[in-house]
């Protein structure tokens, strides 16, 4: 589809912004649009007055706002010379979306995150100074000029885990209307993000418990009337806690005490709680010390039990608890942090916290661990055979839904059958992560079990409360969720956000 042409009213004052994703497994590239603030001109007190510019898709077709080019950026690490072609796609879709009249006052990002962030700094250098050149070239975009951040600025780098989890607490608030001005009245919701890497958190705490503050990242967000508003805000993430990485470390676990037990004739088959019943996977010990024996580094065949419980107490020395907290107040792994009021502080889920808890037992939204602990306990103790069965029929079938109810005629025919988005991996391994999500939670962030999933008393002011209600999303401690509207919560959203507000004048 062309782009918008001038006489058409959807493009009068309409600003646009380009931000390509730069992950582990792929590169996504978004647009974004906003009315200039600068037209929008609330009154003095309107309610408009106290909102943020509204940043939305930014094409008419809402399919066209997005496209990706697999695999990731870091994988041209030995051929940075590559780039240009492997970019040209991502950048070739901007130029036909956006019109040309527009596109020297449209800021374009390249914001690299975990794959590039294992690379060495060397290889870091050549492939964004590549990336650079490509963009200054083949666009008329605006991007930075060099500077000690880099060769185009701020608008290419590799941004910190931390960065990440800012913004898409900015994304989650935006969303959720939880910047409404006079913001100290107001609660804002936390921000939780777990990807197969690295999980992040991010909240604002309570004024009673800020300390000094020294840990706490300034936000000053300008609301269309012209008030910036000021937020403190605690953000930390764990490397080797996402999904992935925290199952290569429990496989190392588990198969060095195996070893330390084993008997001579003995086969090197390890019984696994965190797997359904009769899924056999061979494994081998990616996360281990030096191995003690010849049999540590062989290839291991893990035969699931299906115990969730079990799965529970083997999952939870992994959060490292035990470890010295230099302050009264620490997280997983030793994390100094603000401590989290509860009561007050409401927490968003992302990424797994949502696959986890919807793709299989269609529990994604209000969390209540009773529930969830149920569908777990019954999810793990299925046999593998039984489970492959119901993939089998929901493929064929096409089925829609969670792990939920098949009815005919207003009668309940069939459980158990999953949606097309259920594939082989996310069964095998959904045992184990509905357990580490659940100790990620409780243990590693110290959420009660106990809550009331449709809200608990807060303090401070109802507005946020209020337009949460509005939307039927209520107020829980925690919620997984994945959009709002038909907006994907996504980091680069909030980024997208915070350019929308710096043209606000004040």
């Amino acid at each position: 589809m062309p782009p918008p042409t001038v006489g058409d009213p959807w493009l009068a004052g309409r600003h646009f912004g380009i931000v390509i994703d730069a992950g582990s497994s792929g590169s996504r590239l978004q647009i974004y649009s906003w009315k200039d603030p600068r037209t929008v001109a609330p009154e003095k007190g309107s309610p408009l007055a106290y909102t943020l510019p509204k940043v939305e898709k930014g094409t008419r077709d809402d399919d066209q706002w997005v496209t990706k080019v697999e695999p990731g950026l870091s994988s041209l690490a030995e051929k940075p010379d590559g780039v240009g072609e492997y970019l040209r796609p991502l950048l070739g879709h901007a130029i036909d979306q956006i019109p040309p009249s527009l596109h020297h006052k449209t800021p374009l990002f390249l914001l690299a995150t975990a794959g590039m962030r294992l690379l060495s700094p060397e290889k870091q250098a050549e492939i964004l100074q590549e990336t650079c050149k490509f963009l200054i070239t083949h666009s008329n975009f605006k991007v930075d000029g060099p500077s000690a951040v880099g060769p185009c600025g701020t608008s290419v780098r590799i941004i910190t885990g931390e960065e990440e989890g800012l913004f898409g607490w900015i994304a989650v608030n935006y969303l959720m209307d939880g910047f409404t001005g006079a913001q100290q009245n107001t609660t804002t919701y936390g921000f939780l993000d777990m990807g197969g890497a690295s999980t992040q958190i991010a909240y604002e705490p309570t004024p009673a418990n800020r300390g000094d503050g020294s840990n706490l990242m300034d936000v000053r967000l300008r609301l269309l009337g012209g008030e910036e508003i000021h937020h403190k805000v605690f953000v930390t993430t764990w490397l080797g806690y996402g999904t992935n990485q925290a199952r290569e470390r429990y496989v190392g676990k588990a198969i060095t005490e195996f070893e330390a037990t084993r008997h001579a004739h003995d086969t090197d088959v390890v019984p696994d709680p965190c797997l359904p019943r009769g899924l056999t996977l061979k494994e081998s010990p990616v996360h281990t010390a030096t191995p003690s024996s010849s049999h540590m580094s062989n290839t291991h065949e893990l035969v699931g039990t299906g115990s969730f419980e079990q799965c529970m107490k083997n999952t939870s020395t992994l959060l490292n608890k035990d470890k010295p907290c230099p302050d009264s107040s620490c997280l997983m792994n030793g994390v100094h942090a603000p401590a989290i009021d509860f009561n007050v502080s409401h927490f968003i889920g992302v990424s797994e916290y949502w696959y986890s808890s919807e793709h299989i037992f269609g529990l994604g939204g209000a969390y209540d661990y009773v529930e969830y602990e149920r569908a777990a306990v019954d999810f793990c103790s299925r046999e593998w055979d039984g489970i492959m069965m119901k993939h089998d029929k929901s493929q064929k079938e096409h089925h829609l839904g969670g792990d939920g109810e098949v009815t005919k005629d207003g009668k309940v025919v069939e459980t158990g059958v999953w949606g097309p988005l259920v594939e082989l991996p996310r069964l095998q391994m959904q045992c184990f992560k509905a357990a580490w999500i659940a100790n990620v939670l409780h243990e590693g962030l110290g959420m009660p079990r106990l809550m009331d999933p449709g809200g608990n008393k807060t303090s401070g002011s109802n507005k946020v409360i209020q337009e949460a209600d509005k939307k039927g999303l209520g107020r829980p401690t925690f919620q997984s969720m994945d959009t709002v509207g038909d907006i994907a919560i996504t980091w680069t959203l909030g980024k997208m956000v915070l350019e929308a507000s710096k043209e606000v004048p004040p």
